[in-house]
């Protein structure tokens, strides 16, 4: 249902009016070093891709919505690789990996497993950048699709024990796409 949200919704989704979290990515961009690497999982509209690409860093932006990732290459001007999170299979061959409100929508009983091939995808001190909706139990929003909505305790926990180093949690408030009050938990770690 999440997929199919996004497949039957992309050019509304992608071209909405989203303010770009550009505080977290040039604290993300600030810990890499020039024309870095960057893999993005779950691009959207490229909008986040676009902004590092003006940066001068080298990213692969993909999406796991063929529908999602043709929006993004208007934008963007290059392809974007159709590609769910399960399928990743690189190895160390990224200097950082940014996944902004993307792992939101993978089941809980998966997510220590996804966290595992974002390790292995990253150099050696290579940076990740996550965020997801805050909660205490998986479910659904008003438009069906799956969210994990972990707490801070539960991510951090998940985090240390996939072998994560410098992890930091921040909860802040914001909004979605449904237009709800949200509390979110925006992490960076490093592998």
């Amino acid at each position: 249902m999440t997929k199919a949200f996004y497949e039957d919704n992309a050019e509304t989704y992608a071209t909405r009016d989203r303010k770009l979290p550009r505080a977290r990515l040039d604290a993300f961009l600030s810990a890499l070093s020039e024309k870095a690497r960057i893999l993005e999982l779950g691009c959207g509209g490229g909008q986040d891709c676009a902004y590092m690409l003006s940066k001068g860093f080298d990213v692969l932006p993909t999406d796991g919505s063929a529908e999602l990732a043709r929006q993004a290459e208007k934008l963007i001007g290059r392809p974007v690789k159709v590609m769910r999170f399960e399928e990743l299979a690189a190895y160390e061959e990224f200097d950082g990996v940014w996944a902004e409100a993307s792992l939101l929508h993978v089941p809980r009983a998966d997510l220590a497993g996804i966290l595992a091939l974002i390790r292995n995808a990253l150099t050696e001190d290579g940076i990740f950048h996550a965020s997801f909706k805050a909660g205490t139990a998986e479910g659904h929003d008003g438009f069906g699709r799956y969210y994990n909505y972990p707490s801070r305790e539960w991510l951090q926990e998940l985090l240390v024990a996939g072998g994560w180093r410098d992890v930091t949690i921040k909860e802040v408030d914001g909004g979605g796409y449904d237009g709800k009050p949200t509390r979110w938990l925006h992490l960076a770690a490093r592998k």
